[in-house]
């Protein structure tokens, strides 16, 4: 009987079963268009219609979760600029080994090869134009829920831990850090519009 009952819906041009869209999770945020993981590229995927927003985070030096793709962050920063010196005896330099006021002094590019300076995707943003900030994974959140409140959409987190058995090398745990902050800000629940990797 229901097989028969859509039949006659299409043929009176009813609605029928609609195909289910697939999910948009928008990578790094639209980093096609603009620096990666910055909150401008968010905003845009939010813009653009993406369900899910990636968050790739690291610690700080303060043990504050950061968005960054990598642990360390000589390919999208200023860094080498703002802090010579500073990097580690295989000539990287990590988040890890800077504060958040550190990390918030920071210009945040398009990535690109910190030996030449060139761009790793020369068709994409410009390196070096505008001005672009380290986003914490709290003021992320935060500025996804307010997207979310004056837009009336549940656009959701996509959270990826980097290098967790790096981080406990370096003697910290990034899952202990992040996941109370996930619970604080009510994606602690299996219905949370939060995947977590």
């Amino acid at each position: 009987m229901p097989r028969l009952l859509a039949l006659l819906l299409l043929s009176l041009g009813g609605l029928a079963a609609a195909e289910p869209r697939p999910l948009i999770i928008a990578h790094r945020g639209a980093s096609g268009y603009l620096p990666e993981h910055t909150l401008a590229a968010k905003a845009l995927a939010y813009g653009q219609g993406a369900d899910f927003l990636e968050q790739d985070v690291v610690l700080s030096k303060d043990g504050v979760p950061v968005i960054f793709h990598d642990t360390h962050i000589d390919t999208t920063t200023d860094v080498a600029k703002k802090f010579p010196g500073r990097q580690r005896a295989d000539g990287r330099f990590y988040a890890l080994d800077f504060s958040v006021a550190e990390l918030k002094q920071l210009n945040v590019t398009e990535r690109f090869n910190p030996k030449t300076g060139k761009a790793a995707f020369p068709k994409r943003f410009p390196v070096g134009v505008a001005s672009f900030q380290v986003v914490t994974l709290e003021e992320e959140i935060q500025f996804i829920q307010a997207l979310n409140r004056s837009t009336g959409r549940n656009v959701g987190l996509y959270p990826e831990l980097k290098a967790p058995a790096w981080h406990r090398q370096e003697g910290r745990d990034l899952s202990a850090t992040v996941l109370p902050l996930l619970r604080k800000y009510g994606y602690d629940a299996k219905d949370s519009a939060c995947y977590l990797q």
